[in-house]
């Protein structure tokens, strides 16, 4: 799976056809407004190059899970919008209840090179999601006379749905963009062929989201490092008083077998040697909460973050790497009094010289909203989507572009 010998839009000649491009524009909107554009810049340099060289540029996206059809609230009007603000192009918003409808055929039939319509949210039609998806698949790929689709949406390959991976089938060439290709060299090679050492740090709540990644991660990484609240199902597992935290059950014989797995591979696994706890949940997350540090936990508290010691002990085990793989926080870092072992793990990210890669999803919003972004190596658009490929699986909307 390292490197992916993918045909990229680097491979294309695009001048006078039309291009499909399948763009991650699910953006946080409030009231209307765009809150965060990091998806819509991170798809600029795909987007441009297909313009500079003279092709029909047509984008398509899903946006939030509207369930009942179209609703004005996940319209991707105010994408199309912030897309026109940052790139010199003429942008045409072609607003269609059946995303290829009268107003989407209008606006591409009447397009000049270097020109770019930006089409309705693909989930307004249920079709973008079911197994039967092949109808809408098809009048995406017609829309653009069967010539060319580019897949540049990381954050939604791993789902086989009809604007990822269906319309496929039905046009003459495909490409991975400039974003997809970034992902893929770099998760790719982080997990199939790493610079050693290698140090994965998994964290978030639940033990039963990462099965699957803990156990090949074992296989391929030098150093585990398990933290948040699935930590608290190990040190069960371990034996240990983990008092009211967050435990799952069912999952401790499955931790047992990591820890023996680890230890027969004579592989490093950490785990907190103290917690930040509480005897409580903060409700709502903002809330001031009082907290102490304990090696053990009491039967009546719970553990809310990782300790001093042990953000100690990651960070060292972090400065020897060469590279660095985080998935998910090490506590409750919304709460700023539970977030110092988040950000003590971001800041030891961002002080090595190690590749430094972030799994997405809530990890990828600690790093930024803590303002190392610009220190780690790559942050990854795709939070499930960077979870499967660190389990070793192949994503449906990679597996289908063209080989070179």
């Amino acid at each position: 799976m390292a490197g992916l010998n993918k045909v990229t839009v680097e491979d294309l000649s695009v001048k006078g056809k039309k291009v499909l491009v399948r763009v991650d524009f699910n953006v946080p909107l409030k009231d209307g407004v765009i809150t965060n554009d990091n998806r819509i810049t991170a798809a600029l340099p795909t987007i441009k190059k297909l313009v500079e060289e003279g092709g029909k540029v047509v984008l398509c996206s899903h946006l939030g899970k509207p369930k009942n059809g179209p609703e004005d609230k996940f319209s991707l009007k105010p994408a199309a919008d912030r897309l026109a603000e940052l790139i010199n192009a003429k942008v045409t918003f072609a607003k269609d209840d059946t995303v290829v409808g009268d107003n989407a055929k209008k606006a591409v039939s009447e397009m000049n090179e270097g020109e770019i319509v930006v089409l309705e949210n693909t989930r307004f039609r249920g079709a973008e999601e079911t197994k039967n998806g092949d109808d809408f698949a098809k009048e995406l790929a017609d829309l653009v006379d069967n010539e060319v689709f580019v897949m540049d949406a990381f954050g939604s390959a791993h789902r086989a749905h009809a604007s990822t991976a269906g319309v496929t089938k039905f046009v003459k060439e495909t490409a991975v963009g400039y974003l997809m290709q970034k992902e893929i060299n770099f998760l790719g090679n982080a997990v199939e062929d790493p610079v050693r050492p290698f140090v994965a740090i998994l964290g978030g709540a639940k033990v039963a989201d990462k099965l699957n990644v803990i156990s090949n991660l074992i296989e391929k990484c030098d150093t585990l490092i398990i933290g948040g609240g699935m930590a608290y199902t190990f040190l069960k597992a371990q034996g240990k008083e983990v008092g009211t935290s967050l435990v799952d059950d069912t999952k401790i014989d499955y931790c047992k077998e990591m820890i023996q797995k680890a230890a027969a591979a004579g592989k490093k696994l950490l785990l907190p040697v103290d917690t930040t706890i509480a005897a409580e949940f903060p409700d709502p997350i903002d809330t001031e909460i009082e907290v102490e540090v304990a090696e053990t936990i009491p039967a009546d508290k719970m553990g809310l973050d990782i300790g001093t010691k042990t953000a100690e002990l990651y960070a060292e085990a972090v400065k020897s790497a060469k590279t660095v793989v985080w998935n998910g926080p090490m506590g409750v870092f919304e709460n700023p009094t539970l977030a110092k072992g988040t950000i003590a793990v971001a800041k030891a990210l961002a002080d090595t010289d190690a590749t430094t890669i972030i799994g997405g999803g809530d990890s990828a919003a600690a790093v930024i909203s803590l303002g190392f972004a610009d220190k780690m190596s790559h942050i990854s658009t795709g939070g499930g989507a960077s979870l499967e490929y660190l389990e070793g699986k192949v994503l449906p909307g990679i597996a289908v572009i063209a080989d070179k």
